[in-house]
């Protein structure tokens, strides 16, 4: 921001920076999953010295052991993340990488040696004690660190995406200031760290105990951090679809705008396109269904949780037809992308059916720009309608079938007609030449 007038008054342009964060509430929880996150670090790595000498019983080869592993399973799990992400931003990671967190951290307490009656913290220096060889003959020791590195493993896909999510989500011209005021959180989460230790030695827990405990908590942090923003939850099941049932190759992600709104429109195979879409688009999607769907029992709260517009036939129920197109107007001015099955339900036979007219009516309220895109490889499978071809459904071929979403160059609202918008999707999906 060329206009920025620097303040050189820290406090005052902290309480600044503080209040730039609070303007988009994704944002502001995302620094507090980070600031956890160092919530959780400052636990371990003050506690670390002391565990050494008075849980495992080492010299001070022991700490640097730990201190290593502990950095090498947090670096690994960055790297990984990359890997897993397919080098976009995901963030379905972060459930995945705070449930691990919990787990290790829970196992780790277990793999400590006399965990449930070692002493309290002590202030004493780490010299005496086993040698680094003598340390290593003992299993226990190989149990502390195969947990401790995967916790820092998951760690890594805990605090990646958060810190991605941050850069996408703010505003250019604060996005600096922001980065600023997260490390201002982290920093009293730190502090808050070392006091809550101290309170807990105070009241004779031991040092695996504490970490247990942090364990715990890290867990009930990111529930309510995930009930807050269910989209955390939501990209988490998605990733787990889309990798464990599929291996979804995705062409032409780069037409979708980084910002700004759009009408996504797709062809309709099966009853998982919208969480495999929602699994390969990076961002936010809100998603246009039939109601009887969206009112099915147990599911209604998903997908009220997802944000999905119902929507029944002009003929079939007036009011709410009327009412789902008001939806969609009000998405697409709030800048969001929504994504349109313009069949108006599943393919009975594998073929796309004739689009019709919502997407012109959307774009007659909100002209944005249109992206046609096609799924490849689903018909057939047991989330589709029954194959008439051969008289049959199957399941995926296999774990990891190979299916893909094509997504076409970005149209202008004044040429994205239905019969076109069918034509490429065809044309994307293979069926023309």
């Amino acid at each position: 921001d060329p206009n920025l007038k620097v303040d050189w008054n820290p406090i005052t342009s902290t309480w600044t920076n503080l209040k730039d964060l609070g303007g988009n509430r994704t944002v502001v929880l995302s620094c507090l999953g980070i600031s956890w996150f160092w919530f959780f670090g400052a636990v371990y790595f003050t506690l670390l010295p002391a565990f050494a000498k008075t849980v495992l019983g080492g010299q001070s080869s022991a700490y640097v052991l730990l201190l290593a592993v502990f950095s090498i399973g947090t670096g690994l799990g960055a790297v990984l993340c990359e890997v897993l992400s397919k080098k976009r931003l995901e963030i379905g990671l972060v459930p995945f990488g705070a449930f691990g967190m919990t787990l290790f951290g829970v196992l780790l307490y277990f793999a400590a040696p006399n965990a449930l009656s070692e002493p309290k913290i002590v202030a004493e220096g780490i010299s005496g004690g086993l040698t680094l060889s003598q340390l290593i003959a003992k299993s226990q020791t190989w149990w502390v660190m195969l947990w401790m590195l995967l916790m820092a493993l998951f760690s890594g896909f805990f605090i990646v995406p958060l810190f991605a999510l941050i850069q996408s989500r703010s505003d250019e011209k604060k996005r600096s200031r922001i980065i600023a005021a997260n490390n201002i959180l982290n920093s009293l989460f730190m502090v808050a760290a070392v006091g809550v230790m101290g309170v807990l030695d105070k009241l004779g827990f031991s040092i695996p105990q504490i970490l247990l405990i942090t364990a715990i908590l890290n867990l009930v942090v990111a529930i309510y951090i995930f009930t807050l923003v269910p989209e955390f939850l939501m990209r988490f099941c998605c990733w787990i679809l889309i990798n464990v049932m599929y291996r979804v190759k995705v062409e032409g992600i780069d037409h979708l705008p980084e910002e700004g709104p759009a009408l996504m429109v797709c062809n309709h195979v099966g009853f998982t396109d919208p969480l495999i879409i929602a699994g390969c688009i990076p961002r936010p999607t809100v998603f246009v269904m039939y109601w009887k769907i969206f009112q099915a029992p147990g599911a209604n709260w998903l997908f009220k949780t997802a944000r999905a517009i119902p929507i029944a036939g002009r003929n079939e129920n007036p009011e709410m037809y009327a009412a789902a197109f008001t939806a969609i107007s009000a998405a697409l001015k709030a800048g969001e992308v929504v994504c349109i099955f313009p069949e108006g339900g599943l393919t009975p036979d594998g073929d796309v059916k004739e689009f019709k007219r919502g997407v012109e009516l959307a774009l007659e309220h909100d002209p944005v720009p249109v992206l046609p895109m096609a799924l490849q490889g689903l018909w057939g499978s047991m989330f589709s309608r029954w194959d008439r071809h051969n008289k049959r459904l199957k399941m995926p071929r296999r774990l990891f079938a190979r299916v893909a979403l094509v997504v076409g160059a970005l149209r202008p609202p004044e040429a994205a007609k239905a019969d076109s918008l069918e034509l490429e999707v065809k044309r994307l999906r293979g069926d023309l030449a």
